[in-house]
């Protein structure tokens, strides 16, 4: 009976003993504005560690930050500014010691394509008056880019003359998607996003002392060894190869 039971049993420990390691996770959540570029940086990495899967969560910096406030089960916070990065480090929720500001942005105004918007962002200019619709960009009040746009046009002082005209939406993205579509004739972004359209144009960049410095910070918010190896990996030659590929510039 032992050496039958013993005889059953030899084929599920050598099953065992040759399975295939189990794979650890990295579950990253960062800025919607990160989708494209930070993907293919997590396809590099999961090919040079064949043991390792990312697991990225984009959206609205504001949005993430407060599910992560509410324990969400991520290991790597990035956020569009550090507004969001300070609100987590404040309430004890990222490994203060591993931020790290890694990535910076151009804020731009696009049109739909063909809509030959012609603007100059100088406080001269009548920009409220060059245009009839809405301008797009995100909720000045908790979306990053938002806070940006609404800091620019009110140092070029247009930002009281545009009440009732700016729409404020989830991400960047969104704004991406509404100026795109046309739903909006104007719209407030990151460079990066406006580069991956070919439905709408770059009208003009704003001047870097309108708003505050655009930069990317990004922290741990567990200790797994996995996710250290990955925020090492993110300010590697091989990320930063990918970042600027897409527009990024290196955070200043």
């Amino acid at each position: 009976m032992k050496k039958r039971l013993l005889h059953a049993l030899i084929p599920l420990l050598i099953a065992f003993v040759q399975a295939e390691p189990v794979s650890a996770d990295v579950t990253v959540y960062a800025a919607a504005s990160l989708t494209n570029a930070l993907s293919d940086v997590a396809k590099k990495f999961e090919q040079e560690h064949k043991d390792v899967k990312v697991k990225l969560s984009f959206a609205a910096s504001s949005a993430l930050a407060k599910q992560v406030e509410q324990g969400a089960p991520a290991d790597v916070y990035a956020s569009a500014d550090s507004k969001w990065m300070d609100y987590l480090d404040g309430k004890g929720k990222i490994d203060h010691a591993s931020r790290t500001n890694l990535l910076g942005n151009t804020l731009v105004l696009i049109a739909p394509h063909g809509k030959k918007l012609q603007v100059k962002l100088n406080k001269e200019f009548d920009f409220p008056g060059a245009f009839q619709g809405k301008l797009c960009t995100g909720v000045p009040e908790s979306v990053p880019v938002g806070t940006y746009a609404k800091e620019a046009l009110t140092r070029l002082g247009w930002w009281d003359k545009l009440q009732g005209r700016v729409v404020g939406l989830e991400d960047v993205r969104a704004a991406l998607s509404m100026v795109e579509r046309g739903e909006c004739d104007a719209g407030i972004v990151y460079e990066t996003d406006a580069k991956l359209s070919k439905k709408v144009d770059l009208v003009d960049r704003f001047p870097a002392d309108t708003h505050s410095p655009i930069v990317y910070p990004f922290a741990l918010v567990t200790q797994s060894g996995e996710a250290k190896e990955f925020l090492r990996y993110l300010a590697g030659a091989e990320a930063k190869k990918i970042f600027v590929n897409y527009g990024f510039t290196p955070a200043k």
